[in-house]
């Protein structure tokens, strides 16, 4: 009678150490199983995941406050916006639509993607696209494993210095900054006309190994795994290196054009001369600021000892010809213009002397001057005189927009009838007297450079 009740207590000692064993043992398998599935998430790129997966990873409150919003559009800056689409999304060309999947949100953006967002009427000639959580009405016809980059090359293309400054330096600046300088980038462009195709072919493969989608004729649906629509820029003919991951500056940007026309260029660098060469930039007649005594500074650059060769460049001119021309010369004198542009294709440590008419001070500096000392360009300028200037003998010597352009050009806008009157009427006639002396110093600095570099 009296071990019964001991039995008793004895057997509910048991099933209640089992019934926490159990319970502690669920626990751990429960516990395993969430850290594993984090160790495994946490290695992944949460805004990459499919519909199914994010859905599993929701299930842990962590992980889900990871997740990036699958489309951000940076509109803070002054020359340029630009979105992001992280995830799958899909181009319908004859829309200029990107679609992507985001059902608990209903979003519509458009961006213009060319960098001259300050400028009303620049922008409105550039296409709009649109990027949209709608539903795509038509499929998925070709598939790419590589993200997009979506730009234009319209508005100003076509001058030589809109093509670099609105073009290359911003589209080198964003494949560094935004994919690490990978050409694994597939280009999607706006106005890509077969004329720009052809004469930047080498710069574009150097850029991507893919093929370019043209926007404006291509009819097939493209889908990607993510997609950039936008181009950064920095300014006037510039990279600012702290804004940009890999510190990439324009000493890097000349390295990278010298990779797509410096190697396998058909054309020679020129016969070899005991004397430092000059590219003597000529403009033709009839479009401005054209230098009206070419011989006769031709005749001088001869007699300080130059070996000189007359170049005046034409949007035909290849640009292989262009870069074996001016790489394998020691010094490059031009009047402010596109074409001195070509001062991108100097080597570091060569000579550059700007030539800057009356009331160009200001586009002289920021267009070509400030980019020539961060190329490590001994940068030389050369600013006329009145009596140097064709404006002389129309507005006469004591018209403030002659005698000193730039108090009559402060704190104003300039406006499209004084540009065209400093950039379009104007035309140059150099002191030969006055200039021989900016011509002895380059000669000097050339000759240094050339014995040293070759």
């Amino acid at each position: 009678m009296i071990s019964a009740p001991i039995t008793m207590k004895r057997d509910s000692k048991s099933i209640a150490f089992v019934l926490l064993f159990l319970f502690v043992l669920v626990f751990q398998i429960k516990y395993y199983y969430l850290s594993a599935r984090c160790s495994s998430s946490n290695s992944q790129d949460f805004s990459v995941h499919t519909g199914t997966e994010m859905q599993e990873l929701e299930d842990v409150e962590l992980e889900s406050t990871m997740i990036e919003q699958q489309i951000s559009c940076d509109r803070s800056h002054y020359h340029y916006d630009i979105c992001t689409v992280r995830g799958s999304t899909m181009l319908d060309p004859t829309t200029s639509t990107f679609f992507f999947n985001d059902s608990g949100n209903a979003t519509v953006t458009k961006i213009r993607p060319y960098p001259r967002k300050w400028e009303n009427f620049t922008m409105s000639v550039t296409k709009e696209l649109t990027v949209t959580s709608g539903v795509p009405t038509r499929t998925c016809h070709v598939r790419h494993e590589s993200p997009a980059l979506v730009f234009s090359a319209g508005a100003y293309t076509g001058n030589f210095f809109h093509d670099f400054n609105d073009g290359f330096i911003p589209l080198y600046i964003t494949v560094n900054a935004v994919f690490g300088g990978s050409s694994d980038v597939v280009f999607v462009v706006s106005k890509a006309r077969d004329w720009w195709v052809s004469k930047y072919a080498d710069l574009l493969r150097t850029f991507s190994k893919h093929q370019i989608i043209n926007l404006d004729n291509d009819t097939a649906t493209h889908c990607f795994p993510s997609a950039t629509l936008g181009l950064i820029s920095h300014g006037f003919m510039t990279m600012n290196p702290e804004l940009i991951p890999n510190k990439k500056t324009l000493n890097d940007f000349r390295a990278f054009l010298s990779r797509a026309y410096g190697t396998n260029n058909p054309f020679t660098r020129g016969h070899p001369t005991s004397s430092p060469r000059v590219l003597l930039i000529n403009r033709p007649r009839g479009v401005g600021r054209a230098l009206l005594n070419l011989e006769e500074v031709k005749l001088e650059l001869e007699k300080v000892g130059f070996d000189v060769v007359v170049f005046e460049p034409t949007p035909q001119t290849p640009m292989q010809k262009a870069y074996a021309l001016v790489d394998s010369s020691h010094a490059m004198i031009g009047i402010h213009g596109a074409a001195l542009t070509h001062s991108l294709f100097l080597r570091p440590g060569s000579v550059f002397v700007q030539v800057v008419p009356l009331g160009a001070e200001w586009v002289s500096e920021v267009c070509f001057a400030n980019p020539a000392r961060a190329m490590g360009l001994h940068y030389m300028e050369y600013r006329i005189r009145a009596e140097e200037s064709s404006l002389i003998d129309k507005y006469g010597k004591e018209d403030m927009m002659i005698k000193d352009p730039v108090g009559f050009l402060k704190g104003k806008p300039w406006p499209q009838s004084i540009m065209d009157i400093y950039l379009k009427e104007q035309n140059v006639r150099l002191d030969l007297v006055r200039f021989r002396k900016c011509l002895k110093k380059a000669y000097k600095i050339s000759k240094q450079f050339m014995d040293k570099e070759g």
